[in-house]
């Protein structure tokens, strides 16, 4: 499906305005492919289209394990069932500029350019903006955007980060993505063990395995995450311990990520392949942009109107989780330091009688 649909009214070639709508296609056209180029939404979001005026995603449990039946026995009744449910229906989204037969007879066509241009940048910064703000607004229940609300729920029926996700199968058993910790190298290790034990509804081991880490645009934070994962050796220990992190991670800036949540920074970590293996975050296109061209009878001006059809949910939460000091009702990481230091000193300490004497 193309990125981009153009019409233009009848007759609209033969009119003064012909000369200036190949350029506009073309600054349009080009603006939409080198903004999706920089684009966050696909490598965060699972991308998916449709053809219906919305779809439904869900998961399933895994299968019971195998079972010794011995010689000849029989085989044993497992199943899986379906999990929680979400539907997502993508909604329309408009926008228009005119380039006035003023301009196009006084050959203003680098105003006309720049208003194809702005065009353009309005519509990939609306898409940028939402998927951020849905992002960011998984902390709570939904979030307002341009004077609409729309739901941060997944399809268990509560936010995308919360501490009790509840199972479909056990009312008892529930798990957290949210956790209240500020950043650093040991937080980061225990957020990591802890996405590597999500469990499914029926609580089997599902290897979730976090390799991107998602961060908005701070300077502070964007030096620490580095530094935590850029260097060979463990920037916390004397002892020259190797830091298993490095070459582990994806690290993706999103400028249009609040640079705070709860008044401190806050970082996301996303296991990619589970994401699209799973459908876990869908970024639902239903219409790609389509641009119309005509002239407004009243005005001579030539119209260009922009339509598209999307929408976004959240389905599977284990993708994704999120960790800020500011990040309420958390869970908090256990990082015991302690254990860390007296670890380096057993390695380091040379036992009695280690010179052979």
């Amino acid at each position: 499906m193309p990125n981009v649909i153009f019409s233009q009214s009848s007759g609209l070639a033969d009119s003064i305005f012909g000369k200036s709508q190949a350029p506009i296609k073309a600054i349009i056209e080009q603006g939409v492919e080198a903004f999706r180029e920089q684009s966050m939404i696909d490598k965060i979001f699972y991308m998916d289209k449709t053809t219906n005026f919305a779809e439904v995603y869900t998961s399933e449990t895994s299968l019971g394990d195998f079972a010794d039946v011995g010689e000849n026995g029989s085989y044993p009744e497992t199943g899986m069932r379906e999990g929680y449910s979400i539907t997502i229906e993508p909604t329309t989204w408009k926008s228009s500029f005119a380039a006035t037969q003023e301009m196009v007879e006084d050959a203003k066509i680098g105003k006309i350019k720049s208003r194809a241009n702005i065009f353009t940048t309005s519509y990939n910064r609306t898409r940028e903006k939402f998927a951020a703000a849905l992002l960011a607004g998984g902390v709570g229940n939904s979030v307002s955007f341009n004077s609409k609300t729309y739901s941060t729920k997944s399809a268990d029926g509560v936010s995308l980060f919360h501490d009790e996700h509840p199972s479909i199968t056990d009312d008892s058993f529930t798990q957290s993505n949210r956790f209240t910790n500020a950043f650093s190298l040991e937080v980061m290790d225990a957020m990591q063990e802890a996405m590597q034990d999500f469990r499914d509804d029926d609580g089997n081991l599902l290897n979730v395995a976090p390799d991107t880490i998602v961060i908005p645009n701070s300077a502070p934070l964007k030096r620490a995450v580095l530094e935590a994962i850029g260097s060979e050796l463990d920037p916390n220990s004397a002892s020259n311990a190797a830091n298993f992190q490095m070459g582990l991670w994806n690290v993706l800036v999103w400028n249009y990520l609040p640079k705070t949540l709860g008044g401190e920074p806050y970082f996301l970590m996303l296991d990619s392949k589970f994401n699209s293996d799973y459908m876990c975050l869908p970024w639902l296109d239903r219409l790609p942009l389509t641009v119309r061209s005509d002239i407004d009878p009243e005005t001579d001006a030539n119209i260009w109107r922009g339509r598209a059809r999307f929408g976004a949910g959240f389905n599977n939460w284990r993708a994704i989780a999120i960790c800020g000091a500011g990040i309420e009702n958390g869970t908090v990481l256990v990082v015991d330091e302690g254990d860390v230091d007296d670890a380096d000193d057993a390695v380091d300490a040379e036992p009695d009688g280690g010179d052979g004497n």
